[in-house]
């Protein structure tokens, strides 16, 4: 048998063909380059803040992670609190939409839920400083009163209500609707002979979910989980809108003192800052696009650990 003979040849593609084929390989390398270009410039314009020279050299140098050291911590805790918030709340809708309600009521709680992931983040921080904030005060006293042992919940209780759990509960809300959807399409897509084997040998509905649904979407649910962290770690209107930030590094939940985030002193002092002092700003978007990117690298590699491990068995 010759060589040419053993030779696959390649298959001959169509104008239609090759177009799409070098559009979709030319949109999928704008996503690169646009990342590249953003990470280019956050680099470039945060280098006078870590090398700054004259009368600001001690604030930009010597004291820039004392200034950048709480809003990390601010921006790492709001989020943590928010998926802690949100995710159980999303599973839990997730499997009502999925394996217990009606067909017609399933497909209104989607609707709604996709709805609420359309609403602007301006409308949820209105919703935070004049509907959740006053509601949620007599609980903290309540809170403070009958937990405040606990150092989570120490300490004077503010009049306002604007603290660090009330934003994390605006977050929570925001980043509901988009967990609960991948959560919802994970869960459908479980194997039914899987659940209908369950049923058979005898499970109730939440053995059959935990036994067989579950354990088929905990990648979907960590992926929803770093989707939905991502997006807290990376919010801004509403978090400076609610929130009443002093720039503290504080675990407490119910008091005035307040970490702030990121995304929100950037907002909110931009607008005044000249000088080496946008470096200074501009140089802690570089360390929350970092911290993101981290995030979802993190998420990208859970998954595809546990993608490998399903495989494996």
């Amino acid at each position: 048998m010759t060589a040419s003979a053993t030779t696959t040849p390649k298959p001959i593609l169509s104008l239609g063909d090759r177009v799409f084929s070098r559009s979709a390989l030319f949109a999928g390398s704008m996503i690169l380059v646009t990342l590249a270009a953003v990470a280019i410039f956050l680099i470039a314009q945060s280098v006078p803040a870590f090398f700054a020279t004259g009368e600001t050299a001690s604030l930009l140098t010597t004291d820039f992670w004392s200034y950048v050291g709480p809003l990390v911590f601010g921006t790492v805790w709001a989020a943590i609190l928010a998926l802690l918030i949100a995710l159980p709340l999303a599973i839990g809708i997730a499997l009502f939409i999925s394996h217990y309600a009606p067909r017609q009521l399933a497909q209104v709680l989607g609707y709604v839920v996709d709805l609420l992931a359309a609403v602007p983040s301006v409308v949820f921080g209105l919703w935070g400083i004049g509907v959740l904030a006053p509601a949620v005060q007599p609980v903290y006293v309540w809170l403070n009163d009958h937990l405040g042992w606990i150092p989570l919940f120490g300490g004077v209780v503010t009049g306002t209500g604007r603290t660090i759990l009330t934003a994390a509960i605006v977050l929570a809300v925001m980043i509901l609707p988009i967990m609960t959807a991948i959560c919802r399409e994970v869960f459908l897509q479980a194997p039914v002979l899987h659940e209908e084997a369950a049923l058979a040998l005898g499970a109730t509905r939440w053995e059959m979910i935990r036994l067989a649904v579950l354990p088929f979407g905990r990648a979907g649910i960590v992926s929803a989980a770093m989707l939905g962290l991502g997006r807290a770690l990376g919010e801004t209107m509403a978090v400076a809108m609610v929130l009443s930030a002093t720039g503290v590094v504080s675990l407490r939940l119910l008091t005035s003192e307040n970490p702030s985030t990121i995304a929100a002193n950037i907002a909110l002092t931009f607008p005044e800052a000249y000088g080496e002092n946008v470096n200074v700003l501009i140089a802690t978007g570089l360390i929350l696009f970092i911290v993101t990117f981290l995030v979802n690298a993190v998420a990208r590699w859970i998954v595809s650990r546990r993608a490998e491990f399903s495989g494996a068995n």
